[in-house]
């Protein structure tokens, strides 16, 4: 495990609906927020070119930046961290924190037997990036929660309120953290 840093307890996921307003969500979260910069939709030239950008903007702003993508390539970029499902992100050598995506028993299970950094269990509620999923809900959440043996960040459907309706403290959202910034 690596955390030369706090875990933060507000994160930010990008996508293709966020793209244009990063900056200025980035700017407007609290500072050592972690982002975990996803774009997919772009290809490989403009989406190093886009993480670049908003690289500068996080060290403004003493956020955590993790990649999703191989650590080979997050290390190349100079991200802090890869976020990624565990068959993806086994044990490297390195520091790069791993944020490794969970959505069921045998994914947190995994997590904790390659000493993930972190774990995004999600979706908890029901959230426009997997309409068709079925959402955990909170007493299943807490239940995969419990059975962690690392940090757990809420995902899926997550916003001010609904941290508050989970009781969890620490959190992710693309849209719940772009339609409305917060302060946390």
């Amino acid at each position: 495990m690596v955390h030369l840093q706090p875990l933060p307890e507000l994160w930010l996921l990008s996508d293709a609906r966020n793209d244009k307003i990063l900056e200025e969500v980035l700017d407007r979260l609290p500072r050592k927020s972690g982002f975990v910069f996803r774009h997919y939709h772009l290809n490989k030239k403009n989406r190093l070119k886009r993480f670049k950008e908003l690289k500068r903007v996080c060290r403004q702003r003493d956020h955590m930046l993790i990649l999703a993508d191989n650590p080979d390539i997050a290390r190349a970029w100079g991200a802090r961290g890869v976020y990624g499902p565990a068959e993806r992100l086994h044990r490297q050598k390195g520091n790069l924190l791993r944020i490794m995506t969970v959505h069921n028993l045998r994914e947190v299970g995994l997590a904790n037997i390659q000493h993930a950094d972190a774990i995004m269990l999600s979706p908890v509620f029901f959230t426009n990036t997997h309409k068709n999923a079925c959402p955990l809900k909170p007493n299943k959440f807490r239940f995969l929660a419990a059975r962690s043996m690392i940090p757990v960040i809420a995902l899926g459907g997550m916003n001010k309120k609904t941290a508050r309706q989970l009781e969890w403290t620490r959190w992710a959202a693309i849209e719940g953290l772009s339609s409305e910034v917060i302060s946390v």
